[in-house]
């Protein structure tokens, strides 16, 4: 699926010269994980970093240089985020942060203990820079000094993992009465997601999202039986251009918009396309069955988007992971990593549904059990999505390359999805 003419996505601590150029930098190692609102749309990021001991003024600088050059903004569609890093690090003789209204950091409870640095965050805080409190599970009324902190922070983050549902909910409305806008973290269930959605919380984070949501008896709708029995007509098959062409003649928006993504400026073709047998051509078959296959699941439009966009961006990764294995294992990593997240995009389990799809086993024993080599790199994936990957697991060099390719699949994944849904950006 990856464009077989344009440049690498330009990362955050990387810079490309020309079109294709090479690698100026280091990727910085970071990862964005969403907030939504109740409606479950994109309230803000968070943006983690990975660092090693002693590599604290590194990570400074490398953040600095992300956010002065525009490529921060950039990997967060000019969204609000907040940098998850030490307060400790941020810069007395900077105003970087000032400048940017929609960019805030994540503060830690034990700040409150030192009373410089509290002094230079009120200045921050009152020259228009914002702040979260990362609360988890302290008593936001336990002590003046955290106080000192509410004063000046505009969001407060409770740990929904560690504190009992009755104490969520009174912190939450006293935090709320009190005009803090709260967010509820580590959200991991969809009881605990249920039981947030009756409190006054500006937004929902944890792994609720990727998980698929318990059914009794799964059931689908017409149009996701439909997408299951074209997603399976073009694995069985085997169509060719031509075939393929007709298989989704009948489709008059999945076809426009396939051919609206593959002729969009960000791939940059050397001329247009104007039927999906010349795309199949182009592209080769099997890379256009990933891009029909994205193309339907980007039209599920009553799933929050950033679901969408996680799907993609586990396609895109598992992709380039698969680089230098055998002719065709990259395209059959890609649609590992797209259907890692079926289930629960489809709200039915994952055995049910390859029941309609049939795919060959390589990719099912990889979506159902993690086995063989598909699913050793979505392992792999879903260790560097959890932040579990470490130098005490892996080598730095293997960090670093995770690094690249999650940065340049979150570019891939926004332009892709914004193309397919019709939808900006942000």
């Amino acid at each position: 699926m990856s464009n077989p003419t344009a440049s690498a996505a330009t990362s955050p601590s990387t810079s490309a010269q020309g079109s294709g150029g090479p690698v100026a930098s280091t990727p910085l190692p970071v990862l964005r994980v969403p907030m939504l609102d109740r409606e479950r749309q994109l309230f803000a990021y968070e943006i983690t970093f990975h660092r090693e001991p002693g590599d604290e003024q590194n990570l400074l600088q490398a953040v600095l240089s992300t956010i002065t050059d525009g490529a921060l903004t950039r990997l967060v569609r000019g969204n609000r985020a907040f940098l998850n890093m030490p307060a400790e690090l941020l810069p007395e003789d900077s105003d970087v942060l000032l400048h940017q209204p929609r960019l805030g950091v994540v503060l830690q409870p034990h700040v409150a203990s030192d009373p410089a640095l509290v002094k230079r965050l009120q200045q921050m805080a009152q020259r228009g820079c914002q702040f979260m409190l990362d609360a988890t599970d302290v008593d936001p009324e336990s002590s003046l000094a955290i106080e000192s902190l509410l004063q000046m922070v505009q969001f407060v983050r409770l740990d929904a993992s560690r504190l009992t549902p009755e104490v969520l909910k009174a912190r939450a409305e006293h935090l709320h009465a009190r005009g803090i806008w709260v967010v509820a973290g580590q959200v991991n269930d969809h009881p605990t997601y249920e039981r947030c959605l009756e409190m006054p919380l500006q937004a929902i984070q944890g792994r609720y999202l990727l998980i698929p949501q318990p059914v009794a008896v799964p059931v689908l709708t017409a149009n996701r039986l439909s997408m299951l029995r074209l997603m399976r007509v073009l694995q069985e098959s085997n169509p060719g251009p031509v075939e393929l062409g007709n298989i989704i003649r009948d489709d008059a928006v999945l076809s426009y918009k396939l051919l609206s993504c593959v002729n969009s400026a960000y791939f940059a073709l050397p001329r247009q396309l104007k039927s999906v047998q010349q795309a199949a051509i182009f592209f080769g078959v099997t890379r256009m069955r990933n891009w029909i296959d994205t193309m339907s699941m980007c039209s599920m439009d009553d799933r929050p988007p950033e679901l969408l966009r996680a799907a993609l961006i586990r396609a895109h990764m598992c992709e380039k992971l698969a680089t230098g294995m055998p002719n065709g294992h990259t395209e059959m990593a890609f649609t590992v990593g797209l259907f890692s997240l079926l289930d629960t995009l489809m709200c039915a389990p994952m055995e049910f549904l390859l029941t309609h799809l049939r795919l060959v086993p390589e990719i099912s024993d990889a979506l159902t059990s993690r086995g063989g080599p598909f699913g050793t790199l979505l392992k792999q994936i879903l260790a560097w999505e959890a932040g579990e990957l470490t130098s005490e697991h892996v080598p730095p060099q293997r960090i670093q390359r995770m690094a690249a390719i999650y940065l340049e699949a979150t570019q891939w994944a926004d332009q892709v999805y914004a193309n397919a849904s019709g939808k900006p950006t942000n």
